[in-house]
């Protein structure tokens, strides 16, 4: 290669190199700018939206700006104010629909976007109203909100975590911030907590998964009560809080049916799935089970809350919850349990397994084996 040669080669690499150095702080601007605009017009968005999300509600209501703040009509083109209707159950597309076929917005989509960016999507009020096409779309967002709403319903899905839990107090209108919630999560001195749930432990495995009727206005200490209370009511009805046995007393078990719950969405094989995990705490085995790993490993706006699939890299994260590096139980439940995952650890089923995968079908349940053999033959092709 000639010098010239070499020195426009060089020359073409430092320009590439350049141009993709601009692209990325481009990018990165641009990541950062947007936003930063659209809180400058909007407000604060809801606290519950990930980045991502913010991201891109905010670059949409950006994007729509003249479509949720100009009215459709002058204020002196509408003599009457014509009749609309929000039902009881309508949903934020419904509304946002029968808003632009009224006339009163321009534009259904922007219009739920900017309710959701709000966290205003939750909070709808029914009845009837009288609204002038004069009225911007924003406007008409806080006209239709819900101030006087004593109670909302709230659900606890089973095997969610404190931190999902917490992010969906505000999506169902609870005037109880997520992090006022994670922290009498972690420390919940001032409650009254049953003796089985040990001092000093979070509340974790103990806020009982299923729907609550909560009144709006409720404290952080009050919500994780009734979510105790909730446990506690449940466990002592159906005779789950029994004396230590099985080698484990309650709370390792509420630990046990922590993972027993994020290892399987089918309850008739979940008891079979607790004596894998007895048998193998009995045997001297680690635990090795995914559920405890995508616990240590958090939260990622790529993933959420539970990673899958785990890599080889994944398996080796330094946590007291990584039971593929850990001998016996975590040290504290993982997840949330529901009545039947905490029945299963209460009252497995008798059996020689030691290992469990899932099976090849996509149905989500799951084949075991005795030996390692076994399971390797169990493998999907």
């Amino acid at each position: 290669m000639t010098n010239k040669a070499k020195n426009n080669s060089q020359f073409s690499f430092g320009v590439l190199v350049l141009l993709l150095l601009m692209v990325a702080l481009g990018g990165m601007a641009l990541w950062l700018a947007v936003p930063f605009f659209a809180q400058s017009l909007y407000g604060e968005p809801a606290d519950y939206l990930t980045p991502t999300q913010r991201w891109m509600y905010s670059a949409q209501i950006l994007s729509a700006n003249k479509k949720l703040t100009q009215a459709t009509c002058a204020a002196s083109s509408q003599s009457a104010l014509p009749s609309f209707n929000i039902e009881m159950g309508d949903s934020v597309n419904l509304i946002a629909e029968k808003l632009q076929a009224a006339g009163l917005i321009s534009d259904a989509s922007s219009f739920r976007d900017y309710l959701i960016y709000k966290g205003m999507d939750t909070n709808i009020l029914a009845g009837t109203y009288s609204f002038s096409c004069a009225l911007t779309p924003v406007q008409i967002a806080a006209a239709i909100q819900n101030p006087y709403l004593e109670n909302v319903v709230f659900d606890i899905l089973p095997g969610w975590r404190a931190e999902e839990i917490a992010a969906a107090l505000n999506r169902s209108g609870i005037e109880v911030s997520a992090a006022d919630f994670l922290a009498v999560v972690q420390n919940p001195s001032g409650l009254q907590l049953p003796a089985y749930l040990p001092a000093g432990q979070p509340l974790e495995g103990f806020l009982f998964p299923g729907e609550y009727t909560v009144p709006r206005q409720i404290s952080a200490q009050q919500l994780a009560q009734m979510m105790i209370d909730r446990f506690d009511q449940e466990i002592t009805s159906t005779g789950l809080n029994t004396e230590a046995s099985l080698g484990l007393d309650f709370y390792q078990k509420v630990i046990l049916a922590s993972i027993v719950q994020r290892e399987s969405y089918d309850a008739d094989e979940r008891p079979i799935i607790a004596s894998v995990f007895y048998n193998r705490l009995n045997s001297g085995m680690k635990l090795e089970t995914d559920p405890t790993v995508q616990y240590a490993l958090g939260y990622s706006n790529d993933y959420g809350w539970w990673k899958s699939p785990l890599s080889l890299d994944d398996l080796q994260v330094q946590s007291n919850y990584n039971t593929y590096l850990i001998a016996g139980l975590p040290p504290t439940p993982i997840a949330n349990p529901d009545l039947s995952a905490l029945a299963a650890v209460v009252n497995p089923a008798t059996t020689d397994y030691l290992y469990f995968r899932a099976k090849c079908d996509g149905s989500g349940t799951h084949v075991f084996a005795q030996t390692l053999e076994e399971q390797n033959n169990n493998a999907c092709q």
